[in-house]
């Protein structure tokens, strides 16, 4: 089967997926809430806060809100099956971990566990910064046996991919990216060049947040990033900020034309990526652009060869912040914009469901719009 004369050759192909969020342990378990509209949120009651250690004059802070997004079953980990011994697999930063069986996960969907050794596979990925987790173990040290060199990487989420790429026999370039919250969606964007250079033949993207410290909500601050009642509400005139939330996706990335040939599912096309940086053109150096959002939105574009006219759906970053909502929109107006004629598009954040994913939060939204797109 041929490309369709509208492609360029340049397109990537969505052939594989995992995912792990709050409340749903897969990405079929992700969508059927996704379908029903269901806020995944957790709120503790006061006896469980009570339980995790926090005192009642904090629980009774009026400021304080109970609210985040737990992701479940994340302390468990099929060591043997990745090569670890149990004392290992303890020490080991638990992103790590998680993401070792969200590869293999991925690698499954796509149809590829079993072919790894004839394909020349990538791995583009981050994590959030963990130093809870290297004290715990710096402090838990002198009862191990292990190198204290190995133990030094095994405890550091950076080396994450190359361990994953160690352990799976993942000969394609190995990458660690770190652009905050940005960092899935930039390790896509990588990914994807990786394939258009012929550096891989397939590759995995994407991204992982999880907490070592007991979940216990946050004391709201005026003017800043969380959320007053702890709801993320994107694009609203009630929106107060937004709310942290745990997770971990990866999707498998081949170039359209390899994925044809050789008939592999497809779940959505990437047709370009683009990005940049602000600089300094912008309020302050946490505070986003409208003129930087907007270039990298029309690069894109015109990567793609896509009239904006023809666009009908943006999956957003909306974090539901007073400052950053209103930005993006005048940067997606800017971007869209075409004689003054008033067009409609919808919008949308997958945040207002489970919060923000800080290093997987691009890879969740764009799960999410692969997953409309094969559901229709």
């Amino acid at each position: 089967m041929a490309l369709k004369k509208e492609y360029n050759g340049l397109e990537i192909a969505i052939i594989g997926m995992s995912g792990q969020f709050p409340s749903s342990e897969t990405c079929r378990h992700f969508w059927e809430h996704l379908k029903s509209g269901t806020e995944l949120l957790k709120t503790f009651t006061d006896d469980e806060l009570i339980e995790k250690g926090m005192s009642v004059g904090d629980i009774q802070n009026p400021r304080y809100v109970k609210t985040v997004g737990v992701m479940d079953q994340k302390e468990y980990f099929d060591s043997s099956f990745f090569g670890y011994t149990p004392e290992e697999a303890t020490f080991m930063e638990p992103q790590i971990r998680l993401f070792h069986q969200q590869c293999w996960a991925a690698l499954e969907d796509a149809g590829y566990s079993s072919a790894i050794d004839k394909k020349k596979i990538g791995l583009f990925a981050g994590a959030t910064t963990n130093d809870n987790w290297k004290v715990h173990a710096y402090s838990k040290s002198k009862d191990t046996t292990l190198d204290p060199f190995y133990l030094s990487m095994i405890i550091d989420q950076s080396f994450m991919s190359t361990l994953i790429s160690y352990k799976l026999n993942l000969r394609g370039p190995s990458f660690y990216i770190d652009s905050a919250c940005s960092t899935s969606l930039a390790a896509v964007h990588l990914a994807c060049r990786s394939l258009l250079t012929r550096d891989s033949t397939i590759a995995l993207a994407g991204g992982i947040s999880i907490t070592s410290k007991k979940n216990k909500g946050y004391i709201y601050e005026p003017g800043m990033i969380s959320s007053e009642d702890g709801h993320c509400r994107a694009f609203d005139s009630k929106s107060s900020g937004t709310v942290s939330g745990e997770g971990a996706g990866v999707i498998v990335l081949k170039k359209l034309s390899d994925a044809i040939k050789d008939r592999d599912n497809i779940y959505a096309i990437i047709k370009s990526t683009s990005v940049n940086n602000d600089g300094n053109n912008k309020v302050g150096y946490t505070a986003p652009s409208v003129n930087g959002q907007a270039e990298c939105i029309v690069t894109a574009q015109r990567l793609a060869g896509v009239d904006p006219d023809t666009i009908n759906y943006i999956e957003a970053h909306g974090t539901g912040t007073r400052l950053g909502d209103p930005i993006e929109i005048k940067a997606l107006n800017q971007a869209f914009a075409k004689n003054g004629q008033d067009k409609f598009c919808a919008i949308g954040s997958v945040k207002t469901n489970i919060g923000h994913l800080d290093a997987a939060a691009g890879v969740a939204g764009l799960i999410k719009t692969a997953l409309s797109l094969t559901h229709r």
